[in-house]
């Protein structure tokens, strides 16, 4: 495994939510990176943000890591959930919600309920 890929398997697994994405949860660089940590800042889901822009290796390493090749790219307990459009589907149908429960992580529930109603 690269040093990339290697580094990126050690973030995954040791942290509960991952978000790799374009910026920073508090300063995002792009429109997708943005709404992902948006709804998971709003959940009030204590999650690690890794800027994909600050490190070349790391921003196709991601891609490689999952076989997807778009950013953001989320990961619950070491395993890949999706990008931007998975998981807004998936908050919006209340699927991360029971994902988040299933894997023991904390989010403000009305919070993903005012997200639903605002988008129904």
């Amino acid at each position: 495994m690269s040093d990339a890929k290697t580094q990126i398997d050690e973030i995954v697994k040791a942290n509960d939510v991952v978000l790799y994405m374009k910026g920073t949860k508090s300063m995002p660089q792009c429109g997708f990176s943005s709404r992902v940590a948006g709804v998971l800042n709003y959940m009030g889901v204590d999650f690690l943000d890794v800027n994909v822009l600050a490190d070349e290796s790391v921003r196709q390493g991601i891609k490689d890591y999952s076989d997807w090749p778009t950013i953001p790219q989320l990961y619950v307990k070491g395993e890949f959930v999706g990008g931007c459009d998975i998981i807004t589907e998936m908050t919006l149908s209340g699927e991360l919600d029971q994902l988040l429960e299933q894997n023991g992580v904390t989010y403000d529930k009305d919070a993903a309920e005012k997200i639903r109603e605002a988008n129904a």
